[in-house]
Formats: C-alpha cells, structure tokens, sequence
C-alpha cells in the first residue's frame, strides 16, 4: 500500500526543492531526525517518483542566453501522427526548455531561450517551420521576468496524498 506524505515529508521535499546541494544531515537536522530515516525517507520519496531528479539551476544570460520567447503553436492538422511528430521534434530541440499542449485555438505552447533575435529566427525558419506541420505561431518576447522559480506550491498538499510509485 503507497505510503501518505505526512509534514516531515513535505519538510524534506521543501529543503530539497530549494537546495538539492544539501546533505542529508543537514536536512535530517532541520526536520528533526537523525540521518539514516532521513535517507529512508528522501529514498522512498525518489522510489515513490515524488522527487524525478535533482538539477542544478543555471543563469541563463550569464552564459550569453539572452532572449527568451513564449510561442503560441497551431498546428496546420492536429492528427495523432503530426502531433506525435511535433512532440517528437520539440523534445529534440534544445532551445525548447518547455512545452506544454493547451486547451483553446492553439495546440501548444513553448518556451524557447536562445542568444539573441537571430538565433530565434534561425530557429524558427530550420527547425519549427521546416516540420511543415504549423499553421501559425504567435511569440511574445519576455522583457523582464517578474517571477520564475522551480518549486511547487507544497503547502497545497494534501496530507492524505498517498504517493503511487514503486516503492514498498
């Protein structure tokens, strides 16, 4: 049977999710265990697939990427197999950070990053638009980010959650 996230858990996933570079007696510290359940715990919350991975967050326009855009994609004929292809190709371009299928007039919506205006229309003339599959774009470029962060809103979490990964 899964196990519940209880306010321990949901501590650990809380310190995690802002600094995955801490150690587990750090974190076993600040919840108030010793280490080993600690790692008992982070274990079974990665077993569970409540934790995917752990990344490192880059500063994107310290490493020269200084344009970023949101595009609206409509596809010309949204069939299983053109969305498949999309989908395909999308998780092939590493300009793309994220894609997501909407409801509404448009099929997808993509956040894309690259150096500069140039480099997203060469983006968009030999990669998005050489599919032949879309029927209109839309871009907004981002002037300024007023809020961009990785974590969830865990306080949302409903204590009787119960995770259903693999774990025991």
């Amino acid at each position: 049977m899964p196990e519940s996230i209880d306010a321990i858990d949901t501590r650990i996933l809380d310190m995690i999710q802002h600094d995955a570079s801490l150690s587990v007696a750090e974190i076993a510290e600040h919840v108030g265990l010793s280490s080993s359940p600690c790692w008992r715990r982070i274990k079974r919350l990665e077993d569970d697939g409540a934790i995917l991975r752990r990344v490192t967050i880059l500063d994107r326009e310290k490493l020269g990427l200084n344009f970023e855009v949101y595009c609206t994609v409509k596809l010309s004929l949204p069939t299983k197999d053109n969305l498949e292809t999309f989908e395909t190709a999308v998780n092939q371009w590493a300009e793309v950070v994220q894609c997501a299928t909407v409801t509404g007039a448009a099929d997808y919506e993509l956040r894309i990053v690259t150096q500069d205006m140039h480099a997203f229309d060469t983006f968009l003339r030999d990669k998005m638009l050489s599919l032949g599959l879309i029927s209109n774009i839309e871009s907004r470029i981002v002037v300024r980010a007023v809020k961009n962060t990785t974590t969830i809103p865990l306080g949302l979490v409903s204590p009787h959650v119960r995770l259903r990964g693999s774990g025991q």
